[in-house]
């Protein structure tokens, strides 16, 4: 039987130049809507059991982020369930992936994906509980709900705060870790799950950029937008997802909030800060040292040494989510990035970062931003 690769499924993303033999398969990675972007790939290899396959990306040395593919294994299942690193180079230009599967239909991805039936049953689990309310903010321009869920009950001299995942769609680490944060959140005996609802309404939105995802995008929606570069001035139209959800923020005001990435070069879990904004001062600062301790101090996974540089003062670029909301708002807002490789400081070879290791640094969360909340 021939070789076949398929990529029309839900986040798929791969064009076959040549598939005749096992050693010699050649792909492309499809640029997102926009022709800007590309980096995400996820597909599926069928015949090749028992084969040593060579598949070769040839124009990864173009993609958004080319130093994310170096020291970068890919990720390979054949049940979508568990996914294990593979042997892959990176030679500059191409990105070789060289793997003998051992049953007859195996995938391929950047990062283990996060699809939309996954999507849909987090958010109708999330509403069993009598803590939740489920609303759709819009519809996207490909028809899917934007979904917001409150989580706690709105009541005078509780904080409101906003959580947002995934707004570059091949992120898809960033819904695995709302899965860990949403379960504990949702659980009745968690004491600092309780406590928090207490104090404070968490308003999440589990994936902000459905369009792409299901599309198989890096980082843009159906209308090639970047929705992280939209916040100032969101289009209803071009970009809905942020231009209703800032409206959604105006009506319930933001004491703190968290927008979770993941980042293609560094290989590690840090947190970026609003350091550039116009109002920024030593007040804000002490809070954001604050929550960084509090999050190094509770998951050994997370780190304070390596990240992004930080923004010189009044130099904010406010089209970004975590900068515009800052200074909209005078609060404390923070982007959490997620590596796609491994964790330098706990390395799990086999792994990489993962799934599990993004679901348990979501439930570390909560330990954060409740110890944080203590302190307001």
């Amino acid at each position: 039987m021939s070789l076949s690769i398929h990529s029309r499924f839900d986040g798929g993303n791969i064009e076959v130049i040549a598939a005749e033999q096992a050693e010699d398969i050649r792909l492309r990675i499809r640029l997102d809507a926009g022709d800007r972007h590309l980096q995400w790939f996820y597909f599926q290899l069928n015949n090749a059991a028992g084969q040593r396959c060579r598949l070769t990306i040839e124009n990864a040395g173009q993609v958004s982020y080319p130093d994310g593919f170096r020291d970068y294994q890919a990720v390979c299942s054949s049940d979508r369930v568990e996914w294990r690193r593979v042997q892959t180079h990176f030679d500059g230009e191409r990105l070789i992936i060289e793997h003998t599967p051992e049953s007859g239909s195996v995938y391929f991805a950047y990062f283990a994906p996060y699809g939309l039936e996954r999507h849909e049953q987090l958010i109708a689990d999330a509403q069993r509980s009598e803590r939740v309310r489920v609303e759709s903010l819009c519809t996207t321009p490909d028809g899917y709900p934007h979904t917001l869920l409150t989580i706690g009950q709105p009541a005078a001299g509780r904080k409101s705060l906003w959580v947002t995942a995934r707004q570059h769609p091949g992120e898809t680490m960033a819904e695995w870790w709302v899965e860990g944060f949403v379960e504990r959140l949702l659980d009745p005996e968690d004491p600092a799950a309780r406590a928090l609802l207490e104090r404070a309404v968490v308003y999440l939105v589990p994936n902000m950029c459905i369009d792409g995802a299901v599309r198989g995008h890096l980082r843009c929606n159906a209308g090639g937008r970047n929705l992280n570069r939209e916040w100032r001035d969101p289009c209803p139209q071009a970009s809905p997802e942020v231009y209703y959800v800032v409206q959604r923020m105006q009506q319930t005001g933001v004491d703190f909030s968290l927008d979770v990435h993941g980042d293609e070069a560094l290989p590690y879990n840090f947190i970026a800060g609003p350091e550039g904004v116009p109002s920024w001062n030593p007040e804000r600062q002490a809070e954001l040292e604050h929550f960084k301790e509090l999050l190094s101090t509770i998951s050994p996974d997370f780190q304070t040494e390596h990240g992004y540089a930080v923004d010189p003062p009044g130099s904010a670029d406010l089209r970004k989510c975590s900068d515009y909301v800052a200074e909209r708002f005078g609060c404390l807002a923070v982007t959490l990035e997620m590596p796609f490789k491994d964790s330098a400081i706990t390395a799990m070879p086999e792994t990489g970062w993962s799934p599990g290791r993004s679901y348990h640094l979501g439930r570390s969360c909560l330990d954060a931003m409740w110890q944080w909340l203590r302190a307001q």
